[in-house]
This record gives structure tokens, C-alpha cells and sequence, in this order.
């Protein structure tokens, strides 16, 4: 990889910042001061940066527990972004398995890793999702047949497919989901007349939201909760 590309990866820099750190004799490479932003790198190489060491790219995969008023988006808008949390150079590398909306709360997962993102999401593996709602109107009994025999959804003809709701008390109730449709658990209430007023995810797949991680904080998954998807 090119010098100034590494650097800009690592420290979130553009290349033109770089170049500047690089002509001001910052960056040396084996205990050498080198000016040269095309000289090609590896991992075998030591590198630092204003004295500090170049941590070679990797992966990432992070669990965070997002408040209200931030998207899952990577383009910048109306609200924050979900990676603007993560106070790392690496941040911006980040994108959301499977989103939420800026008002929902819970876990979201963020990844550098395409392919393991597109495992949790992938219609195939109909992965299940879990979240607790309140809803607006009481809970009627009879929801939960409703939401097991699959819901026809306003202009989506196709039924969803079977989904376990577990009723918690009158205005509250956890639901699992395997599927990733838009707002989807919004609509399933509202096609039996209800609304969602809070929506909080709790798991993805075998991936439970960290108890320890109050709203805003996240921290890195374990090798064994990556493997695991």
C-alpha cells in the first residue's frame, strides 16, 4: 500500500494532510524519516507517526448502543451519524448491519467487513432480530396469532413472514423478526391498528446488546462474537 494512503486510513487525515506531515519529517518507516508518499509499505514495516506507532489496518466490528436522534446512514443529513460516536480515526471506515431509524434506539452493529455484514443481513439467512415496543393502543391477545400467521403490510402485497411476539404488558411486548423489511415492526403494528411510540433492539442473531453499554457507548466484538455469525 502507498505511504500516504495507510496514513490517511489510520489517522482519518486527508492525503493532502498527509503529504504535509510527510514533507514536515513526521512519518518515519524503520526507524527512518522518509518524505516519500508513494513508497509502498506492509505490514512488515514499522512505521510511526508524530513518534506515535501506525497500527496497520484491520477489520473492525463494533457494538453500540444507539440513542435517539442518530441514523444509520453514511451520508451526512438531518441528524448525526451513528459513527460520529466512535471517536476513532478508523470511524469513518464504518458501516450499519442492518439499520435502525433515527428514533429507534438499541444495538446496531458497524463493520469494515462487507462480506461479514452481508452474512447478518442476507434475506437468505433469515437472521432474527429482537426488539421491545410500546405501542399507543392497548395489546390485544389475538396480535400475537396475527403476527405468527404473517401480516400484509400496506402497499406490500406479500405477507411477512412468521414473527414471534410475546406480550409483556399492555403496551409493551418484545417481537422477533427474521426478516429486514422498511420500518418493518412499525407497519406489522400498524396493520393491526396500533402504533409504535418507542422501539428498542435487543439482538441480532446470537449478538445481545452489552448491559454495560449506556446509550452513546460501544466497544469492539470478541474474535469469538465475530466467528460466531
Amino acid at each position: 500500500m502507498r505511504l500516504d494512503r495507510l496514513l490517511s486510513q489510520v489517522s482519518g487525515l486527508s492525503r493532502n494532510h498527509v503529504k504535509s506531515l510527510l514533507r514536515g519529517d513526521n512519518v518515519e518507516v524503520d526507524g527512518v524519516t522518509v518524505r516519500d508518499a508513494a513508497l509502498q509499505v506492509s505490514e512488515l514495516h514499522a512505521i510511526t507517526l508524530r513518534e506515535e506507532v501506525v497500527e496497520w489496518p484491520r477489520e473492525r466490528y463494533v457494538m453500540l448502543h444507539k440513542p435517539d436522534g442518530y441514523v444509520c446512514s453514511t451520508a451526512e443529513g438531518a441528524y448525526p451519524l451513528v459513527a460520529s460516536l466512535i471517536d476513532m480515526p478508523w470511524a469513518a471506515r464504518l458501516h450499519s448491519a442492518g439499520r435502525l431509524d433515527a428514533d429507534s434506539t438499541g444495538l446496531v452493529l458497524l463493520t469494515t467487513d462487507g462480506q461479514w455484514s452481508h452474512s447478518l443481513t442476507s434475506p437468505r439467512r433469515q437472521c432474527v432480530k429482537s426488539y421491545v415496543v410500546t405501542v399507543k393502543h392497548p395489546l390485544q391477545p389475538e396480535v400475537v396469532q396475527r403476527f405468527a400467521g404473517g401480516l400484509v403490510l400496506n402497499d406490500d402485497p406479500q405477507p411477512t413472514l412468521p414473527a414471534q411476539l410475546e406480550l409483556l404488558d399492555t403496551h409493551t411486548a418484545r417481537v422477533h423478526i427474521t426478516e429486514g423489511r422498511y420500518h418493518q415492526v412499525k407497519r406489522m403494528f400498524a396493520a393491526c391498528s396500533n402504533r409504535v411510540v418507542t422501539l428498542h433492539r435487543e439482538a441480532i442473531g446470537h449478538l445481545v446488546l452489552d448491559a454495560e453499554l449506556q446509550a452513546g457507548q460501544w466497544r469492539e466484538l470478541t474474535a469469538e462474537e465475530v466467528s460466531g455469525v
